[in-house]
Parts: C-alpha cells; structure tokens; sequence
C-alpha cells in the first residue's frame, strides 16, 4: 500500500468552471518515505483571475503566469493524473480535497473526458476528527504550524508534500497509521465516480450535525415564542415613561434565551420603551459583549451600546 498526496491550482475558479494550472503530487510508502514528487504544470486556457474572498485582493501563485502557455492542455495530463489517482494500491489523500475533487470534475466536463472514479480521504477531515470540533474548517498552514511543519503555500507540489507532512505528523501524534486513523475514527472516505461527488463522512460528523439540527430547531422555538411576546405587549408599553424614545434590539443569544429575554422586553414596554427586531434601527443594543454582525450593524447607525449585566441592573433599580 502507499499514499498519494495531491494539491491543485486553478488559474480561475467559478460556479461551473475550474481552469486548472497545476496538478502537485507526492507519493509515499507506508512509512511516508517519498517515492515520487512532482509538480504537473498545464495551460488552463484562460485569463488569470484569483480572487480572494468576497472578491478581494486574491491570492499569488508562486510561478510566472506566462509560462503556463508553453505547457499543455488538462487533456494531455489526464491519462497521467487518472493513473496516479486511480492505482488500485493507493490510499489518495489532499487536504479540503472535497474542493480539488471538484475542480477535476469541472475540467473533465470541459473538455468532454471520462470521469475520474477513485477515493479520497482528507486531512482537513482527520484533523476535525482528532480534535473533536467540526464548527470551522481548519488551514493547512493553521495545522502544519500547530504540528511544525514548514512549507511554501500556493505552490500545487508543495502543498501536496506538506499536507503529506501534517499527515504523518497527525498519525503520530495519534500513534496510528492512516488506516488506523480511518478504523478509530470510523471514516466513510469521499468518492468521484460518474462526475458525481460524495464527500467524507464519519459517526462523529453525523453525531454533530444531528445536535447542531437539535439548537437549531430549540433556537427557532425560542424566537418565535419571543416575538409572540413582543407582538403581544408592544401596544401595552407605557406611554411617557422613563424609556420613553428608546428602541432596543437584543443580540440573538440574548432574545432566545426564554424567559429572561420576555422579562427584560416587559420591563422596557413598562417603562416607555420600544424593541425592533433590525439592530440597524435600534438606538441601544443589548448583548453580552461586544462583537458580532448584528452588534456592527446598530453601531454604524449610531446604536449606543450597553452590557445585558447593565441592563439588568437599570431595570431592576428602576
């Protein structure tokens, strides 16, 4: 058995198009002792257009884009790349691979080839495993520097042979192999076949979407049965009170925590004030601190803002 690391670079990547420029692979033994390393430069026959995101300065590519037109087509490559990914003895892994599997899928459409059929593990996936949190999707610079890995970003071939050492830097920090790894954690590996895509899956990522479904719908239940309350009582609040002119907004955590959120709504309604829903339109926003959308949102709008702790103690005072 050996490994196959792979990381790709895209000249361009949009809905329904990746150009790819570079294919960078390394293969190992068992052991992860490198038995090939190479970095598959193409002419992704198209302009550049490497945006960051929410279309910001994009990321550099360290190579001379101008070279990449003496190189040839995907098509020309594909025979190769399906050989390595394709071998009956490799375990493929990538990192955030779900993405380079998708960006080879796009090309094979493009240019009308047959669809890569293969599996593939991810170390991004492993990673989530070993620490017991899927809530963020975790950097291949983040964790090499958490396992001392040093590397070159952004070239396809280095980033292959670092996700290939924070791999063997995870496995033994858990003392296990690769396979050892996918048994303990129980991972499902990811699958393109027929350009149809399957991502990896594992009992511990089922587990934490079923929970996060779970505060999910407690959450809903909670707004709803909050604003059924302001709905309610809005009409009811007194007029010329000493809250009289104030439009309060609370951050979500605060409005879905029944029944204090109703109790401190009450207790503004019953001194004059007012609650909106739009922390744009709020003169004073409630939160437990400061941070978070909804708290920039009624700040640039001239909210004042003021602690639930003090808010608390205002009313009980009042």
């Amino acid at each position: 058995m050996k490994y196959v690391f792979f990381d790709i670079e895209c000249a361009c990547v949009f809905k329904y198009a990746a150009k790819i420029c570079a294919f960078g692979y390394v293969v190992t033994d068992e052991n992860f002792v490198p038995l090939a390393r190479e970095d598959i430069l193409m002419n992704p026959k198209g302009k550049f257009h490497l945006t960051g995101r929410k279309g910001g300065d994009g990321l550099i590519l360290p190579y001379e884009y101008e070279d990449f037109k003496k190189y040839p087509l995907f098509p020309a490559e594909y025979p190769r790349i399906k050989e390595l990914l394709e071998d009956p003895q490799a375990i493929v892994l990538g990192h955030a691979t779900i993405n380079d599997v998708n960006y080879l899928n796009l090309e094979t459409k493009r240019y009308r080839l047959p669809s890569f059929r293969f599996n593939f593990y991810d170390t991004q996936f492993f990673w989530m495993e070993t620490q017991g949190d899927y809530s963020r999707q975790v950097g291949l610079g983040a964790m090499a520097e958490d396992l001392g890995v040093e590397f070159t970003p952004h070239r396809a071939v280095d980033d292959a042979y670092a996700t290939m050492r924070v791999c063997e830097a995870l496995c033994r920090r858990e003392g296990l192999d690769v396979q050892g790894l996918i048994e303990k954690y129980r991972v499902r590996g990811g699958r393109l076949d027929g350009h149809r895509i399957q991502n990896c899956s594992s009992r511990g990522l089922k587990e934490y979407l079923a929970e996060r479904e779970r505060q999910r719908v407690i959450a809903a239940k909670a707004h709803d049965e909050f604003y059924r309350f302001v709905n309610k009582n809005m009409h009811k609040r007194k007029k010329g009170g000493a809250l009289e002119g104030k439009v309060f907004c609370f951050a979500k955590d605060v409005e879905t925590d029944v029944p204090m959120s109703v109790k401190l709504v009450g207790s503004i309604f019953n001194s004059g004030g007012r609650y909106t829903s739009h922390p744009g339109e709020c003169n004073v926003y409630i939160a437990r601190g400061e941070g978070g959308t909804r708290f920039e949102s009624a700040r640039k709008n001239g909210a004042a803002f003021l602690s639930l702790e003090s808010l608390q103690e205002a009313l009980d005072k009042a």
